[in-house]
């Protein structure tokens, strides 16, 4: 996982970048989120462009390339390293390509009760809006 920014409370925000780092999210938190990173990734890699048409050389800059078009993927942990919500934001944290991002508590919670200065800390470091009505996607009674 790579750092992102810090939030209030000895929270801090990291980028899932690996499979197996989504497979640890996904168990920790009792959510899917292993399963949206895989179909992002392979979407992105899809759309990958080799540069040299040598076979041992087609895949330099595959994974620079998959980060860069794949949404990014958040964890949210406290001091001690527990999960305490995650987020997939558009592609480079950036607005404008109808990329409608997502926060979850742990098994799908809504997240915005207990770590809602936390996203916001999140929202001010990629300059987007991450309130509740656009970004949690489960409405409950």
């Amino acid at each position: 996982m790579k750092y992102v920014c810090d939030a209030p409370g000895d929270r801090t925000w990291f980028r899932i970048e690996t499979e197996f780092e989504a497979s640890q999210e996904s168990a920790l938190m009792r959510h899917a989120v292993e399963k949206y990173f895989l179909s992002e990734w392979h979407k992105a890699e899809r759309t990958f462009q080799p540069i040299s048409k040598i076979e041992i050389e087609q895949n330099i800059g595959l994974a620079a390339h998959i980060q860069s078009e794949m949404p990014l993927f958040l964890t949210l942990r406290d001091a001690n390293g527990k999960g305490l919500a995650t987020a997939m934001l558009p592609p480079g944290g950036v607005e404008g390509t109808g990329f409608r991002p997502i926060v979850v508590g742990p098994n799908n919670t809504d997240p915005y009760v207990a770590q809602g200065d936390a996203i916001q800390k999140l929202a001010e470091h990629f300059g987007l809006a991450l309130d509740r009505e656009r970004c949690f996607p489960y409405r409950r009674a």
